[in-house]
């Protein structure tokens, strides 16, 4: 297998939801063999048959133990858990014969590829030098946070972090030669939905985790102690997720460092995300207008305060990165306030209408009649249940209520079953991108659910069944795109 030309890796700039479309949210990780491989790529011809122009997934990091993709080992690395293993083995760029296991740390490789690694490692090496670091002293220290290190290490210490290299450097090279073949097989992959005119839509967490090559290498971009603990920490504060709020736990930013400095990271952020992705959606967008600030001792998110923040700014910084172009998408779901809203609109971002909050209040912006055409409109997100068991978790009453609204706004009559009537009300939506969960297509229940929020058990686990994706399906939902003239021209 061979890397795909960088000419071919992008489709010409395409504003999102400037254009009527309709997509799949499915995370890499919820595919039957997890990765770049075989399955990622007969999902894009799945794409392709079915008429679907856009793939939606969930951040592509590295993650902790808990398997969440929102709380990530770093901002710019891929995870090596989704290194497609069957085509490391059949790449002839090794040596034959190398076991597969060595492939990954880049021994056999033949002298082209070691080249293309090199070029890799130095257009990288803003990121690249310290993950690796990061990760060779996590594994040396038995995967203890950061903060938790030996003095010299924690501290970044020249010297200490010299002895390091010098005693580790093999590993050190193996574990950037591996994102290496990550991201040559991610970009292969590219570069198939390319040509397939399928956009690539990637996800950002605003905030990042504290246990971090990020945090570790960028201290002084981030509130810490002197010990390189969180002062304050990230979260939201009650919603309709969870009655005490969300702690994250995630550190906040030092923005008056980054102000001055022209927000160099995230500006190096961002230009990492679109070497990955056609479009991206920052999610908790509103916590660039404010953010919920909670003292790093409290147990829950109750007790926070909102605080300020320079979105105005950051945004215009990643502009200048992104030639004028921001293909974004605002997750403005929870408090929104005018505010976030003219931050939003201030840079024609198309924000998020999420169908299963769309029934309850006479005045509710998610409700089919109150859309517009620039937002991204989903029956549900990775966060939601699945339509079936969020239908099912309804008392009568609300389901009357749901089945009247749909009704009256969108002609969609009780002989429609869910959660194809949620469907076909995100698909007959005047929001020009519909963004529909591969559970909800298959008319799964709540054992398709892939987040809980504000728990850390049982979540980011879901596969789909390796026969889901068949003709049937395919040719089914082209019928109902083309049905609501969301077919590509």
């Amino acid at each position: 297998m061979t890397g795909a030309d960088p000419a071919d890796r992008t489709l010409p700039f395409e504003a999102p939801a400037s254009v009527r479309r309709a997509g799949l949210l499915l995370p890499v990780f919820s595919l039957p063999r997890p990765g770049f491989g075989a399955d990622a790529r007969s999902l894009l011809r799945f794409l392709d048959r079915a008429g679907l122009t856009v793939w939606q997934m969930l951040p592509l990091g590295p993650t902790h133990a808990d398997g969440s993709p929102y709380q990530c080992l770093s901002s710019f690395a891929l995870n090596p858990a989704f290194l497609d293993l069957a085509d490391l083995e059949d790449d002839p760029a090794f040596a034959g014969g190398v076991p597969v296991e060595d492939r990954r740390r880049g021994i056999g490789a033949g002298d082209r590829l070691v080249g293309e690694f090199e070029a890799f490692a130095r257009g990288e090496s803003d990121w690249l030098d310290d993950y690796a670091l990061f990760m060779g002293i996590k594994a040396e220290q038995d995967g203890t946070d950061w903060a938790d290190w030996p003095a010299g290490l924690r501290d970044r210490d020249p010297e200490a972090l010299r002895r390091f290299r010098e005693s580790h450097g093999e590993s050190l090279r193996g574990i950037a030669f591996e994102q290496f073949l990550l991201d040559r097989q991610w970009q292969a992959l590219r570069g198939d939905a390319a040509e397939r005119g399928i956009r690539l839509f990637g996800d950002l967490p605003i905030f990042v985790a504290g246990d971090s090559a990020d945090v570790w290498a960028n201290r002084d971009q981030f509130r810490l102690d002197a010990d390189g603990r969180p002062e304050v920490v990230a979260g939201v504060p009650p919603d309709y997720f969870s009655e005490t709020g969300q702690r994250w736990g995630n550190p906040l930013f030092d923005y008056e460092r980054m102000e001055s400095d022209g927000f160099s990271w995230w500006k190096a952020r961002f230009a990492r995300h679109l070497e990955i992705y056609d479009w991206v959606r920052i999610d908790h967008f509103r916590g660039l207008e404010a953010y919920w600030e909670i003292d790093a001792a409290a147990q829950t998110a109750t007790h926070g305060r909102w605080v300020p923040a320079p979105g105005e700014a950051i945004l215009e910084s990643l502009e200048s990165t992104a030639d004028g172009h921001l293909p974004l998408v605002a997750e403005d779901l929870g408090v929104i306030t005018p505010e976030v809203t003219a931050l939003r609109e201030r840079f024609g971002l198309p924000g998020m209408k999420i169908l299963q909050f769309a029934f309850d209040g006479e005045d509710n912006p998610y409700r089919p009649s109150r859309h517009v055409r620039r937002a991204v409109v989903y029956t549900g997100t990775h966060d939601n249940d699945t339509t079936l068991g969020w239908w099912q978790g309804l008392d009568p009453q609300r389901q009357d209520r749901v089945r009247r609204i749909l009704a009256e706004e969108q002609d969609i009559g009780p002989d429609v079953p869910m959660p194809r009537a949620l469907v076909r009300s995100a698909l007959a939506s005047v929001a020009n991108l519909a963004i529909v969960p591969l559970a909800d297509f298959l008319g799964l229940g709540s054992e398709a659910r892939i987040n809980v929020p504000g728990t850390t058990e049982g979540n980011w686990r879901w596969r789909h069944d390796p026969g889901a994706l068949d003709e049937a399906l395919a040719e089914d939902i082209r019928g109902q795109l083309l049905a609501h003239d969301r077919l590509p021209g």
